[in-house]
């Protein structure tokens, strides 16, 4: 099956069930912050393993305490697609496991 495209409203409306995340520009993003740099690091490897699980990478950056996410869909254009939603659901709750908020 084709990945497409998302229309703004559906790009609202997944948004709407995922607190934190935005769109800025062409990329979804969500910053979470940690207790610390261990469980900073060890949020982005899990999130890497997701990554790989999934074939779908985003940019991601760590800081002290912090993970910041930006993704979109390169093979079509850049735009944002269900691919970046299944992503972002995958982070949403290995961050939960981390206790990141």
């Amino acid at each position: 099956m084709a990945v497409e495209p998302l229309s703004q409203k559906e790009i609202e409306d997944r948004l709407s069930e995922l607190p934190g995340w935005s769109l800025d520009g062409d990329r979804l993003t969500r910053s979470y912050r940690l207790v610390s740099h261990f469980a900073a690091t060890a949020l982005v490897v899990h999130v890497a393993q997701i990554q790989e699980d999934l074939d779908h990478h985003s940019d991601l950056t760590l800081g002290y305490n912090t993970v910041s996410l930006s993704v979109n869909t390169h093979s079509v254009g850049g735009a944002v697609t269900e691919l970046d939603f299944r992503l972002a659901r995958r982070v949403e709750e290995a961050a939960a496991g981390h206790g990141a908020h």
